[in-house]
C-alpha cells in the first residue's frame, strides 16, 4: 500500500544522486544516457560542420 505523493528513493538516500551531480559539475561529462547522447551528438555534429 503506497501513500499518494509520498516516495523512497534509495539512491538518493545512500547520496548516490548528489555525487553523480558532483561529478558532472566538475568534469562537465553529464550522467544521465540523454545527456551524454546529446553532448557527444553535438561534438559530432562540430566536428563535421565546424562550427
Amino acid at each position: 500500500m503506497k501513500i499518494p505523493g509520498l516516495s523512497f528513493s534509495w539512491k538518493r538516500a545512500l547520496g548516490i544522486t548528489q555525487a553523480k551531480q558532483q561529478f558532472a559539475r566538475k568534469t562537465g561529462i553529464p550522467t544521465s544516457k540523454a545527456g551524454l547522447e546529446r553532448k557527444v551528438g553535438k561534438a559530432i555534429i562540430k566536428s563535421i560542420f565546424g562550427k
